[in-house]
Order: structure tokens, then sequence, then C-alpha cells
């Protein structure tokens, strides 16, 4: 039966899903794959898996072989070489007087090509930069201009949560995230206490949204009238996941109420 493997690499491409007819490897192996961005190292976070019907997974690579002792002295020497690369394009920078901060560098497992990530305000000639680092490395060169929520990605640390940031560890693309969905889970609207560590707006916010949404549909709206017992009073606050909503009236009482309090016929005003 086909099995599915899911390889997590290193930064520049994230996770990748694999289907292969059999294999040894198992679970944190090291790998070779190849993308259609080129060969890559890897090592296996999850699977095998055995998949009855393959057309329902989207494999994303193709193994090529589990990683020999000289595939991981390649990949150590990459990476000491990928450090020399950020050292010497960081000067060429200098040198060339350009506008522009370099985020990371990342070599194919081959050597085939190397990727250099960085931000800008605007647009940047680098032309002759790529001539300086082809003539340097004698490789490929490609320059690619990120965001601040790329550079995140790419860089990773960990979040006011102490965990790791969700989008270096498992996320694929960035969703867009508004104040909104903060509004709706009557989180602070602090940017200090919503935003990450690269300035955006938190990816976890929309993560439970969709439940706040939905449960939001039980309740009249913050700031409607209800009646309760014959009184009229006004929506304060909601609590949605907890069911509750909290009732004020003319004479300065609160009090809470179940939502299904709310639900009875004339309880809405």
């Amino acid at each position: 039966m086909p099995q599915l493997l899911v390889i997590k690499c290193e930064r520049g491409i994230g996770l990748q899903q694999c289907v292969v007819s059999e294999t040894d490897l198992k679970l944190r192996d090291m790998c070779i794959i190849h993308t259609k961005k080129g060969q890559f190292f890897g090592h296996i976070i999850k699977g095998p898996i055995p998949v009855e019907d393959t057309s329902a997974v989207k494999a994303s690579c193709r193994l090529l072989r589990k990683a020999t002792p000289e595939d991981i002295k390649q990949h150590q020497e990459n990476k000491e070489l990928e450090e020399q690369a950020l050292q010497v394009c960081a000067k060429k920078i200098q040198q060339r007087k350009l506008s522009m901060k370099l985020i990371d560098v990342k070599f194919m497992f081959d050597r085939s090509k190397a990727t250099f990530y960085f931000t800008a305000e605007g647009r940047v000639d680098f032309r002759e930069l790529v001539k300086d680092l082809a003539y340097e490395f004698r490789m490929r060169i490609e320059m690619k201009q990120v965001g601040v929520r790329d550079e995140a990605k790419l860089l990773g640390g960990h979040g006011c949560c102490g965990l790791a940031l969700c989008c270096n560890k498992f996320l694929e693309n960035f969703e867009p995230v508004s104040i909104r969905m903060a509004k709706v889970q009557n989180l602070t609207l602090d940017p200090n206490k919503i935003s990450g560590v690269c300035g955006r707006l938190m990816c976890c916010l929309a993560y439970e949204y969709p439940t706040y949404e939905e449960q939001r549909k039980k309740f009249p709206k913050v700031g409607q009238k209800v009646v309760l017992n014959g009184e009229t009073g006004k929506i304060k606050y909601l609590d949605v996941l907890e069911e509750i909503a909290r009732v004020e009236f003319p004479d300065g009482r609160v009090i809470d109420v179940e939502a299904q309090e709310l639900n009875k016929p004339g309880a809405r005003g």
C-alpha cells in the first residue's frame, strides 16, 4: 500500500508531502527530496502513513533517498557556506550602497542555486549585486524580496505564548487577519497585545474566529435591547464560549443571562 511521508525542510521551503510505494524511512529520519524548486535536505516529521487513495493526497515532492553520511556532511557544509554567503552579500550591499536589508540565504542541497532573501521599502536594482555573488560562489543566484511576515517565517522565533512562531513551524500560507477577528473574540485592541514579532496582527487570531462567529448567532448584538421577565434591558457584554450575555437595566442592575433565555419568544426587543 502507498505510504505518505511529511517532510520538514529548513527555511525557505517548509513542509513537503511525499507518497512512496514502500519505504524503510521512519520518524525523524533524514532524507533528500526533489521539489519543483530543486533538491532539499529534510527530515521526517510524520509517517509513514498508509494511504488507500493517493488522489486525495497533494504530493509536493519526490523522495530521492535516505540521507547518507556524505549527504549529512554536505548539508553541514552548506550551512557553513550559507553563513559565509550572508557575510559576503552584506558586504557587497554596503559597498554598492543598496537600500535593502538582507534577511537570509538558502542553498539548494546540490548547490545549484542560492536564494538571498531581503526586505526593502521599494524596488531595488540588484543586477550588479547578482553578478558579484555569481562570480563569488559560482552558482545561480536568486534575489527574493519579502515582507515582514515572510521575514518572521524565515528567521523564526517565539510568540507571546512562548511557543515557536506558527509561520515558521507549520503555516504554509499567510491568511488574511483583521482587527474584527480580535473584536469578535473580545480581545484587547492594544496593538502590543495582538501583534506578532513581525509587527502585524497575529496569525492565531484567525484560528478560533469561525467558532466565535458561529456562536455569536445565538445572541442579540451588544447594545441591543432585550426583555426579561417583563423588564427591558440592554446587552452590555457577550461571552460566546460560555454562552452568557451580560444585561444592564435602567436602574443600574446587571445580570448574566444564558443564551437560551434570550432566544425565548419575545425576549429580543
